[in-house]
């Protein structure tokens, strides 16, 4: 934007977008702009976008692209605010923010089981409404405060995925909003490039205003298992991650299990789900294959809206939750022809031993996948991990001030003892987890999806008016 004849038409051209109601685009100099506007996740990444708006329907969405793209600004859609980059308010400076809050509808087709929803739904409504509409079901991850606009396009991993695919291995269909603020329909047989893009990388293609999503029936039985673990030596804590990885890399593991390891400072915690019957989940005999001397949970659930919302992993919500926070995280992807050595598990607990963290908000989760997740081609969507067996996620906090040198340091050592062991791990990031200081990111997100990413971008967005600093970019 130039001079301030320009700014101030940009004002009048989003405000005109937004249906002239002035209370639904804030800018710079609205009172209480960081606090009740910008609402920063991450507060180490500090962003100031040039305006945020509240669009109530898809045609003032295309407004707001129309205007950004007239006046030279990036955009960014946020629905739940929930990145760690906070690349919902751009990642950067100067961006136009689209929150998705007022797109929350929800209906559920009875003889299909097809259920149509808004991104700026829930996770935890989108259960309650599918399960009370039908007893239906979907595979997500267990935040149930995030929206489901960030987590349907950009994979979506969770207990029940194993069973049913990712989250956006779910969707069949979306309303999405491109560049040239026209507003298409996308599936397999309408706009078939715009659909892979939006499985996987859609922040940089559109802003999705609408999904309809595969249910499935909900399993109306599960078995929920959480075991501390007080080990005192590096090498008890390296064995159990090894037994761990042992028994979760067995090929013919039930897809109906689930399983999670949290390493902290100084505790081990398994835990996870079984959707099966207790007699199933007793031949797994997990507790005599993890024999721990602390008195761990088991428990037989009964009902889909328990087993969602009962505390799986409600310590990473704890720290993660909803607050925001001064945070930086890291992810890794191991597939079963690229486990972790012995020697690489060993060398991570004695780093963890003889490092200072800086803090004493860290841990470092192992979560299973593969499955149904891997049932899927590399190449249908634009989620380029079909071959990742599990993921290791490193997460260091800071609730008192920005993140030390000391923590970056110890984030960082964690993730290079298992990245110089297994470099194949390395060319696997989470987009959920995203890592803004990660070299060459965009190949780690989408692998060997980035070229094609790369030429629809150029198609679909040439002006790269949605952008974030790691989105997939215009390669001249």
């Amino acid at each position: 934007m130039g001079n301030t004849t320009s700014i101030a038409a940009g004002r009048d051209c989003l405000v005109s977008a937004v249906g002239g109601v002035a209370a639904h685009v804030a800018f710079q100099d609205s009172l209480l702009y960081q606090a009740t506007a910008v609402e920063l996740y991450n507060l180490n990444i500090p962003v100031t976008p040039a305006a945020v708006t509240y669009p109530q329907s898809t045609d003032e969405i295309a407004a707001v692209v129309k205007c950004a793209s007239d006046y030279d600004y990036k955009v960014q859609a946020r629905s739940g605010g929930h990145s760690f980059g906070n690349y919902g308010l751009g990642g950067q400076n100067g961006a136009i923010v689209i929150d998705m809050k007022h797109f929350s509808q929800f209906s559920l087709d009875k003889s299909t089981f097809i259920a149509t929803f808004g991104p700026g739904t829930t996770l935890g409504n989108l259960d309650t409404e599918l399960y009370h509409a039908g007893n239906r079901a979907m595979a997500h991850g267990i935040c149930p405060t995030i929206r489901t606009g960030g987590h349907l396009t950009m994979g979506g991993l969770g207990p029940a995925a194993r069973q049913w695919g990712l989250a956006l291995d779910h969707v069949e269909e979306v309303e999405v909003v491109l560049a040239n603020s026209s507003v298409v329909r996308a599936s397999d047989t309408q706009n078939q490039d715009v659909f892979f893009a939006v499985k996987g990388a859609a922040a940089s293609f559109g802003i999705v205003t609408e999904f309809k999503v595969r249910t499935e029936e909900a399993p109306g039985l599960a078995v929920q298992y959480s075991f501390p673990f007080n080990l005192g030596t590096p090498a008890e804590k390296a064995k159990l991650v090894k037994d761990w990885q042992a028994f979760i890399a067995q090929e013919n593991l039930s897809w109906k299990f689930y399983s999670n390891m949290v390493i902290f400072d100084g505790q081990i915690i398994l835990e996870g789900i079984f959707f099966g019957s207790k007699k199933e989940y007793d031949e797994l005999d997990l507790e005599n294959k993890f024999p721990t001397s602390e008195p761990g949970t088991v428990l037989v659930l009964t009902d889909w809206l328990g087993m969602i919302g009962h505390g799986l992993e409600d310590t990473i919500l704890r720290l993660v939750g909803n607050s925001p926070t001064w945070f930086y995280a890291k992810s890794l992807g191991f597939t079963p022809s690229t486990l972790i050595s012995d020697s690489a598990i060993d060398g991570l607990f004695d780093y963890i031993h003889k490092t200072n963290p800086g803090t004493l908000a860290w841990f470092v989760t192992l979560s299973l996948e593969g499955g149904a997740i891997n049932t899927v081609s590399e190449d249908a969507t634009a989620y380029g991990h079909r071959d990742v067996l599990f993921w290791v996620q490193i997460f260091v906090a800071n609730p008192l001030g920005p993140i030390s040198q000391t923590t970056y340091d110890f984030a960082d050592g964690l993730y290079n003892v298992l990245a110089q062991a297994v470099p194949d791990s390395a060319g696997h990031a989470y987009l959920g987890c995203p890592d803004p200081k990660l070299p060459d990111a965009q190949r780690a997100y989408w692998r060997s999806n980035l070229p094609r990413l790369e030429e629809l971008k150029r198609d679909l967005d040439p002006k790269d008016i949605f952008y974030n600093p790691q989105g997939v970019q215009i390669v001249s």
